[in-house]
């Protein structure tokens, strides 16, 4: 046998792999056009169509929706973190801060999907999921900062933050082209809301399995995981 003969199946092969893999990014890109467009609610026969590829296709590239949530949206998850080292990397802790927040804001305001995104978790999806919880540690740090200067109110919570994404995702999605730049005034009110001296005390903030396991609930795949340690 000639072991540089080429297999009567090599050529059919290599053409199949070169067109999974040009599946994979169309998928891909038309899931960042829906998503974008449409939010997380968008179903995965509708990605299908604008792929241009069966429903058959699509799963078999991308069993699950967090499959796919996490291949789209895995570089703006790396801008979101960039944006806290960036605020940590300011001189003027709370200035670091408010640019934290105005900057993760508009990255929701200019995607419906990545709105979405920041309100829910995917267990499943582990690269995602780091990414957010290294965000999410330099975040601590940032807080802590920002309140040692005395601009920051004392009780403020991280999970203030989860609840601005929450709100903003919820005026995003509402008011959409017709009033496209509201979630502005609103990110501006709770700006200054955070700022201390604080004009009155606050009711306490969700307990963090809780608001883990509102976040899980609205995740595409639904409540399917216990939710971690508060110190992980």
């Amino acid at each position: 046998m000639n072991p540089g003969a080429q297999h009567p199946d090599d050529s059919a092969a290599q053409p199949l792999r070169s067109d999974a893999e040009r599946n994979r990014g169309r998928i891909i890109a038309a899931a960042r056009t829906v998503f974008g467009r449409d939010g997380l609610t968008a179903s995965m026969a509708s990605v299908a169509r604008e792929a241009g590829v069966g429903i058959a296709t699509m799963f078999r590239r991308f069993p699950t929706k967090e499959e796919l949530v996490a291949a789209v949206f895995s570089d703006r998850m790396d801008a979101y973190a960039d944006a806290v080292a960036i605020a940590l990397d300011d001189p003027d802790p709370w200035h670091g801060f408010v640019g934290y927040v105005e900057a993760a804001c508009a990255m929701q305001a200019a995607d419906y999907g990545f709105a979405d995104v920041l309100t829910m978790t995917f267990p499943s999806a582990k690269e995602l999921e780091g990414r957010r919880d290294e965000a999410y540690q330099a975040m601590l740090k940032l807080i802590k900062r920002a309140k040692a200067t005395g601009r920051l109110r004392e009780d403020f919570d991280p999970s203030d933050l989860v609840l601005l994404h929450m709100a903003n995702a919820g005026v995003v999605n509402a008011t959409g082209d017709a009033a496209p730049d509201a979630w502005r005034r609103v990110v501006a009110l709770m700006i200054q809301s955070f700022e201390a001296p604080a004009r009155g005390p606050l009711p306490d903030s969700p307990e963090h399995d809780a608001l883990y396991q509102a976040m899980l609930r609205a995740s595409p795949e639904g409540p399917t995981a216990p939710a971690p340690d508060k110190g992980g």
